[in-house]
């Protein structure tokens, strides 16, 4: 997981021009990805795009669609990467009411195994580079108004922007 992470942030950073985020953001951000175990071990990579994904939603400030899933090894050029349980992942977001899922364009022959229900009820997107995914899974930037300005709050000594919710 903790790969993943450093994985994410370098693809971000070596893509910043192109997305339109400043250079410097790891200089100005602390940027922090929890994933507790709780019940549920982590491992694997295969939450690479997610994370990356989130960070650039981060950065950015476009909101990700509530719909949708991802899975895939974010490499540092941005390429996703196969994965293993597609099948299982699958059936989870079925049942979490995720209406599209960007899978590793690898792992098409995969979909053979998953359940036609599930197929049918679910879109799946095959990706290869990181860009398919957040053109598609994020929406326009936010606007803020006066109430969520309440809750950005910027400290000028430090130049961070601490997010509360």
């Amino acid at each position: 997981m903790q790969e993943s992470a450093k994985a994410a942030v370098t693809c971000i950073r070596s893509h910043c021009e192109f997305l339109g985020i400043d250079s410097d953001f790891y200089e100005k951000n602390d940027i922090h990805i929890h994933a507790p175990e709780g019940a549920v071990p982590k491992d694997g990579p295969s939450a690479g795009i997610t994370m990356t994904t989130a960070i650039y939603s981060a950065l950015a400030s476009r909101a990700v669609r509530r719909d949708v899933a991802m899975t895939g090894e974010i490499t540092l050029r941005g390429k996703i990467l196969p994965i293993g349980g597609l099948k299982e992942k699958s059936m989870a977001a079925y049942k979490a009411g995720i209406k599209k899922v960007y899978i590793p364009k690898s792992n098409v022959p995969d979909l053979e195994e998953i359940d036609d229900t599930v197929k049918g009820k679910i879109e799946f997107v095959s990706c290869e580079y990181f860009t398919e995914v957040i053109n598609d899974a994020t929406v326009e930037p936010i606007v803020a108004n006066d109430k969520q300005n309440s809750i950005l709050l910027t400290e000028n000594s430090s130049e961070q922007t601490v997010i509360r919710q």
